[in-house]
């Protein structure tokens, strides 16, 4: 028998709006008991002081990029799984746009087939072996070009959450007849607004920055416009849609008046949205060149805002491996895209719950209760008779990142080589 028995912890659960000091009794996998004080416990159990640690929900990722197949010298399932178990996701959401892409049953199987192998086999997760549940979006679109759709029937039956392309699709009768085939499946689909004749070869949010820093910019339309036109087409089709990668203030007030005209819609934006702007390029930080690109000071201001009202539902990590020598590139040629999985939470703590004023229950929902929602999953109370899907994070802990205590395989982050405050000392899942 797994007995543990978690002392004086400070439990945060969103599901019951619960934010409470307590003792929590978990025996193999689940929660027997929270109380008080509890006393009475199995034999051999091991009982852990947690004064100022918080025991919360396990952190779902709505959407991020796994090396594997393909790009392998980035990210493996071995290194991504570990990661997230590191960083508290017990949820993981893979994006179609490995190498093959996975847009047919075959490529599914194969996946599902390396990550068994990676939780049962190899075994290379640190912490108690709680890997967190793997999902996989279907491909929208087949193979590079992505002008003909997948087979939606097959995809669905094989166990995709959704579908998505991670990519932009500007062939609005393309997206039009896709949410029309969907709607039968009840299942999530993600789509990223963003015209890319707009955006042009824009590496940066256009504005006074983007003069100053003579880099070339894109525009906030290239994402708005494309938001207004999706939503007219999902007005048409009924078909619910998740919007992802929201970065503009535009695209809130267009979403705030989608969602009260009763439009079937989610959104999200990612944990690096809301802590940088485009105040901070002036660093050249290849690790800040993202996309779509960080916004202008407005922008983050009204993202922040947005997702604490729930306009925006969730926090996304857009989990995003290169290695050394593709960023080690000028800005303006750099891939867009940073790791984050291992530093969101401790991040967003500090920032948004520790100097933003934000509750912690805000956060938790933002990571935790609304991505399971979007992906139209249920998530976990922290209660007796439930799984134990929960993570235990020391938010007075200083670690520092660097290649030796990241377990992704790639290090493109602008944290690196800089102590941080906030650890996650052990996932549930």
């Amino acid at each position: 028998m797994n007995s543990e028995l978690l002392q004086k912890v400070r439990i945060i659960d969103p599901v019951s709006q619960t934010d409470k000091l307590a003792d929590v009794l978990i025996v193999n996998g689940s929660i027997e008991a929270i109380a008080a004080k509890i006393t009475e416990y199995p034999t051999n159990t091991v009982v852990r002081d947690c004064q100022g640690l918080i025991l919360g929900p396990g952190l779902v990722d709505l959407y991020s990029h796994s090396g594997q197949p393909g790009f392998e010298k980035r990210e493996t399932l071995s290194s991504i799984l570990t990661g997230a178990t590191i960083g508290g996701f017990t949820r993981l959401t893979i994006l179609p746009d490995t190498l093959p892409p996975l847009d047919n049953l075959a490529g599914l199987a194969r996946l599902r087939q390396e990550e068994f192998q990676n939780k049962h086999i190899s075994s290379p997760l640190p912490l108690p072996p709680s890997p967190p549940h793997v999902h996989y979006w279907g491909g929208i679109t087949l193979g590079l070009e992505g002008q003909q759709i997948t087979e939606f029937a097959e995809l669905a039956g094989g166990g995709v959450v959704g579908f998505a392309d991670g990519r932009p699709l500007s062939n609005l009768i393309l997206v039009k007849r896709v949410l029309e085939y969907l709607e039968p499946f009840a299942k999530t689909v993600a789509l990223w607004p963003c015209d890319v004749k707009l955006m042009d070869n824009g590496v940066m949010r256009e504005g006074i920055d983007s003069i100053r820093l003579g880099l070339p910019g894109n525009p906030a339309i290239a994402e708005s416009a494309a938001l207004a036109a999706l939503l007219e087409v999902v007005a048409a089709t009924t078909t619910p849609v998740h919007l992802m990668r929201i970065s503009t203030r535009r695209s809130v007030e267009l979403i705030q008046n989608a969602k009260a005209q009763g439009l079937p819609i989610t959104a999200s934006t990612t944990w690096m949205h809301l802590l940088f702007n485009t105040k901070d390029l002036y660093s050249y930080d290849v690790n800040l060149r993202l996309e779509p690109p960080l916004g202008n000071p407005s922008d983050q201001i009204a993202l922040i805002e947005g997702v604490r009202e729930g306009i925006i539902d969730g926090i996304a990590i857009d989990h995003t491996p290169y290695t050394y020598e593709e960023k080690t590139v000028p800005f303006a040629e750099a891939p867009p895209g940073a790791i984050g999985l291992e530093l969101a939470l401790p991040l967003l703590w500090h920032n948004l719950v520790e100097k933003g004023g934000w509750s912690p229950l805000e956060l938790w929902r933002s990571l935790s209760t609304n991505p399971a929602f979007c992906l139209q999953q249920q998530p976990y109370a922290i209660a007796p008779g439930k799984p134990a899907e929960v993570l235990l994070f020391n938010p007075q802990q200083t670690w520092k990142v660097g290649t030796e205590t990241l377990k992704s395989l790639s290090s493109n982050t602008p944290w690196l080589g800089q102590q941080i405050t906030g650890r996650v000392v052990q996932t549930w899942c």
